[in-house]
């Protein structure tokens, strides 16, 4: 079998690559996130990931990356990404309250052989509760979720928040989106099962 590595530092990514039971290694990509504006979600997903699994092809050359990324667009179509702290993550917990928005996760393998590459996108939707800024600073000060987007971490107390969740793939949500990755990984002949 191919040696496969995950371009992320993410250990949710690697617990949901685990999933799979496929060995891998994961190592951080080299790659520099920037949120381009004016790109349309799906596309900007599909770049994001892609340029993650690529930024690995000379450190990996025989292998299939895997790049992942995630971006959520609030209901006024703003493209937004991780908080970066603690005082962002409140305000877009804050603006996000009681309303729907949904998350672009986008997935790539990148074969480091020939520099083939496939990716996809897979999106969900999520409406929080009505939130009071108790409830909202309580969140932001256990979880920390200053690296996630959206300011919450659905794998872990962040479920608390929500009031309903609709998408094609839940794990698109924690930020990989194994359904989409499958077909993927199946079209380069690593067969999941």
């Amino acid at each position: 079998m191919r040696s496969i590595v995950l371009a992320s530092t993410s250990s949710y990514r690697r617990q949901l690559l685990r999933q799979l039971e496929i060995p891998f290694v994961a190592d951080a990509p080299l790659y520099k996130e920037e949120m381009h504006k004016g790109i349309a979600p799906e596309l900007l997903v599909k770049h994001l990931s892609y340029h993650k699994a690529f930024s690995l092809r000379e450190r990996y050359p025989e292998a299939l990356i895997i790049g992942s990324d995630q971006i959520f667009v609030d209901p006024r179509n703003q493209v937004l990404g991780k908080p970066g702290s603690q005082t962002k993550a409140v305000e877009q917990l804050r603006a996000m309250s009681g309303r729907s928005h949904t998350f672009y996760t986008g997935v790539t393998v990148f074969d480091a052989r020939n520099g083939q590459a496939l990716s996809d996108f897979a999106t969900c939707t999520v409406t929080l509760k009505p939130l009071t800024e108790e409830q909202i600073s309580r969140y932001v000060q256990r979880e920390n979720p200053v690296d996630c987007a959206g300011s919450f971490k659905i794998e872990g107390l962040g479920i608390a928040l929500m009031q309903k969740v609709e998408g094609e793939d839940y794990t698109s949500l924690i930020g990989l989106p194994l359904i989409k990755l499958v077909d993927l990984l199946g079209q380069f002949g690593v067969e999941v099962i």
